[in-house]
C-alpha cells in the first residue's frame, strides 16, 4: 500500500531565531502542534542563499551560522494547515513543497504508484528515502548499514546516509545531545536508481525494519561518473494555471572528490554562487556506497574523509539550465547528478518574498 504525501522542506541559517528561540526548534514545535509525526533536521556544511551570504563549517568565525535543512512529511491537508505558522516563523531562507509516496509495511512492488500520476507511466528513475533511528539495528548491525548492504546486493548504484540532529519519528521528539547514545535521533538513507531496480527492493525494506518510514519520489538521473545520460527536465516557467515551476539539481559526490585539485563540493558552491544561482546547500553524509565499492563511512584517524556529500540547488527552470552547464563541467569525472521538479517554492529575504506555496502541475513542452 502506498499513500500520497507532501514533503515540506525549509532551508535557513543556524543563527535564525524566533523570539530568541532557534528556528529549528520552532519548526519542530509547529509540526508537533499540527500532529505531523515525521520530521528531520540536518545541519549543513556549506552553502549560500538568496542574499548570497556564505555559510560554512571551514571557518571558525562563520561556523556558528551553518546552513540548516528541515523536512516534514505529511498528508496534504496537514501541510496546508501548518504552512501559515511555518511562513510566519521563517523570515528568511527558502521553503519548498514536493510530492511523493509513503510506502507502508507490506507494500508490494505491484502496488507502488497506483493512483499517482507523479510516480507511474514515465521514463524517470526513482529516489528512495528510508528513515530509521540512529540506534535501530537489524541482525545485530546498525539499520542504516543493513539497508545499504541490501540496496547494494540488489544492484542499486549508490546510497548516501545523512545523520539528523533533531526530529520527530512516530510523533516522538528525538534530539541529539552530548553524552547520550541518541538512539532515537533519525537518520535518512537516500538511494537513486532506475525504477526497475528500486521498486523490487521496497517490500524487503518495509519488512526488515521495525518501524519503517519509506518514501518514493520521481527523479531524473542526468549524469553518472562523468557520463551524460539525460538532460535535466525541460520545464516551462509555469503550469497551465500560471503557478510557477521550480527545479532541483542534486550532486551526489564524495568528500574527497576533487576538480582541478579543489574539493568538488566546495567548487560547486563557489561556481554556482559566482553564476548567480539562487542558492545551494551541501550536506555531509556519514556512510554510503557507490558502484562496486564497498560501503564506507567516517573512521577515526582518517587523513581523508571518504564520506558522501550532497549538494542541492533549487532555482527557476531558466536559472537551473545555466546552473547545469556549470555542474556538467565540474562533474566531468565524479558524481551522480539528478534533476527533480519542485512544484512550489517560496524564497524570503530582505527584499521580500518570492513565490506562492501552491502546488503546480509539472509539465514539459
Amino acid at each position: 500500500m502506498s499513500e500520497e504525501r507532501v514533503k515540506l522542506t525549509t532551508y535557513f541559517g543556524e543563527r535564525d531565531r524566533v523570539d530568541g528561540r532557534p528556528l529549528a526548534d520552532e519548526l519542530l514545535a509547529i509540526c508537533e502542534r499540527h500532529r505531523v509525526s515525521e520530521a528531520i533536521v540536518f545541519r549543513g556544511a556549506e552553502g549560500f542563499g538568496r542574499l548570497h551570504h556564505v555559510h560554512t563549517d571551514r571557518l571558525l568565525s562563520l561556523s556558528e551560522d551553518l546552513p540548516v535543512v528541515a523536512t516534514a512529511l505529511a498528508r496534504r491537508e496537514h501541510v496546508d494547515a501548518l504552512l501559515a505558522d511555518v511562513l510566519s516563523a521563517q523570515r528568511r531562507g527558502l521553503v519548498s513543497l514536493e510530492r511523493g509516496r509513503l510506502l507502508a509495511p507490506g507494500t508490494t512492488a505491484i502496488g507502488i504508484g497506483d493512483g499517482s500520476g507523479d510516480l507511474g507511466g514515465d521514463g524517470d528513475a526513482r529516489k528512495l528515502t528510508v528513515h530509521v533511528g540512529r540506534g535501530e539495528r537489524v541482525g545485530g548491525r546498525p539499520a542504516f548499514v543493513a539497508v545499504c548492504e541490501l540496496l547494494r546486493e540488489r544492484g542499486v548504484s549508490g546510497a548516501s546516509v545523512l545523520l539528523g540532529v533533531d526530529g520527530l519519528h512516530d510523533g516522538r521528539r528525538a534530539r541529539a545531545r552530548l553524552l547520550s547514545r541518541n538512539g532515537g535521533v533519525p537518520i535518512s538513507i537516500f538511494a537513486v536508481g532506475e525504477r526497475e531496480l528500486i521498486t523490487p527492493v521496497v517490500p524487503s525494506l518495509t519488512t526488515m525494519l521495525r518501524r519503517p518510514l519509506v518514501t518514493l519520489e520521481r527523479v531524473r538521473i542526468c549524469k553518472r561518473d562523468g557520463e551524460l545520460l539525460q538532460r535535466p527536465h525541460e520545464l516551462a516557467g509555469s503550469d497551465a494555471r500560471g503557478l510557477a515551476l521550480w527545479q532541483k539539481l542534486t550532486v551526489y559526490s564524495s568528500h574527497d572528490a576533487t576538480h582541478d585539485g579543489r574539493s568538488l563540493h566546495l567548487e560547486l558552491v563557489r561556481r554556482l554562487r559566482a553564476g548567480d544561482a539562487a542558492g545551494a546547500t551541501c550536506l555531509n553524509g556519514v556512510w554510503g556506497f557507490h558502484g562496486a565499492h564497498a560501503p564506507h563511512g567516517e573512521r577515526l584517524l582518517q587523513v581523508r574523509r571518504h564520506v558522501p556529500v550532497l549538494t542541492v540547488a533549487i532555482d527557476s527552470p531558466e536559472n537551473a539550465r545555466r546552473s547545469f552547464e556549470l555542474i556538467d563541467e565540474l562533474t566531468a569525472e565524479h558524481g551522480l547528478v539528478t534533476s527533480e521538479v519542485v512544484p512550489a517554492v517560496r524564497a524570503v529575504g530582505a527584499g521580500g518574498a518570492i513565490g506562492p506555496l501552491q502546488l503546480a502541475d509539472p509539465h514539459e513542452p
